[in-house]
């Protein structure tokens, strides 16, 4: 069996080595030619993958190790017999740490000694959505959630949820929907011109789901005029050949890494596995636990005297700040197109590793109910 996969999908051989030979390839300029003799395709999200890639292959199953699935043609993968998994979910926690690092920094920023003041409009409640959701409001925020399909399905079933305007009037608002069009409640420059010109310099707007969410001309223009709303993208149009004129007009610009935590990135290559030896019939019996290397950092200890706010800013920008991968990003704004964009995935292939809160045990010494809480509701281990 061959089994073609993206040189940036982690522990491919630790996972999918007993499967068979394995090419590992560049995802973004993958051709038809390079996939032809092989049994299985492992992708991520700069891979499309349908008719053109794979009509005439040899290729029987494709897995995706993202949670998002509108870089494929999964009606043609069915019509053509080709089995198809992706890994809802594997980087949901990544991404609700980036976004609680960024509202952190966020709320420094705004002089806010208790960052719960901030209220938060989440804008998509699936996997990534939901679960930070639950941390915000774990930590005592005020959440609006809004997500119109949802909201459709679920009816009074499900939780309340607000209008699109609603969400759009918090003190910072989190875009966490699929890319969808040519339907109902599509996402497709969701947020346009009539949406920006509402938002203002009290305001943060947060994109870490997909970058043509935003109309990013009508962005642009907003960002020009009086009075524009602070803005920080992880996601943008037009990837890798990012706008170099927007990137300057942006407060946090990050190169589609939010989801980039060893662990989120470890977890989509075993979901996939997963769904191969199902496809296979064979019994699954790796986990991504095996793998995980000891993090470089591993235990934070606060005294009696810590205040809360500054304990948990501290111990969140210990994990992940993202400041660093800004500074990365606006270094590569030089040169032409094709050398930008080269720049771009070549920050995504060389990121550095990044774990999640969950690999620290925080030592707290003397510490309030209300500080324990506030650890564990962002997902650090606890030693009292």
């Amino acid at each position: 069996m061959l089994i073609v996969a993206d040189e940036n999908i982690p522990l491919v051989d630790s996972f999918f080595g007993d499967f068979g030979e394995i090419r590992r390839v560049s995802g973004r300029g993958l051709s038809a030619a390079e996939v032809r003799d092989a049994d299985v395709l492992l992708v991520r999200s700069v891979t499309r993958v349908g008719r053109e890639l794979l009509e005439g292959s040899r290729v029987r199953f494709v897995g995706t190790a993202t949670i998002g699935t509108d870089h494929i043609d999964v009606d043609w993968l069915e019509q053509a017999g080709i089995r198809f998994a992706s890994a809802p979910g594997c980087n949901a926690n990544s991404v609700a740490e980036y976004v609680l690092s960024v509202l952190s920094a966020y709320a420094e920023k705004r002089g806010l000694e208790d960052w719960t003041e901030l209220t938060v409009g989440i804008v998509g409640v699936g996997n990534v959505g939901g679960e930070l959701a639950h941390k915000l409001e774990r930590l005592g925020f005020e959440v609006r959630l809004c997500d119109p399909p949802r909201a459709d399905l679920e009816g009074e079933d499900g939780p309340e949820f607000v209008s699109l305007e609603q969400a759009l009037a918090c003190d910072v608002v989190t875009l966490h929907t699929p890319l969808t069009r040519d339907q109902q409640h599509a996402t497709y420059h969701m947020v346009g011109a009539e949406q920006l010109a509402g938002l203002t310099s009290d305001q943060l707007l947060v994109n870490a789901g997909r970058g043509e969410v935003i109309d990013t001309e009508a962005l642009r223009a907003r960002l020009d005029e009086p009075n524009p709303p602070l803005v920080a993208l992880d996601v943008w149009e037009r990837e890798p050949r990012i706008d170099p004129s927007l990137v300057d007009r942006i407060w946090i610009a990050t190169p589609h890494i939010a989801g980039y935590s060893l662990e989120g990135k470890v977890q989509g290559t075993e979901m996939i596995y997963q769904a191969l030896s199902k496809y296979l019939g064979l019994p699954v019996r790796k986990k991504s636990g095996q793998f995980l290397p000891e993090p470089a950092l591993s235990k934070v200890a606060f005294t009696s005297a810590a205040e809360e706010a500054d304990a948990i800013r501290v111990a969140l920008r210990l994990c992940y700040d993202p400041r660093p991968d800004d500074g990365r990003l606006r270094t590569i704004m030089t040169g032409s197109a094709e050398e930008r964009a080269a720049g771009f995935d070549r920050l995504r292939r060389n990121y550095p590793v990044r774990r999640e809160c969950s690999s620290v045990t925080v030592q707290l010494k003397g510490s309030s109910k209300s500080l324990q809480d506030s650890f564990r509701a962002v997902g650090f281990k606890l030693k009292i």
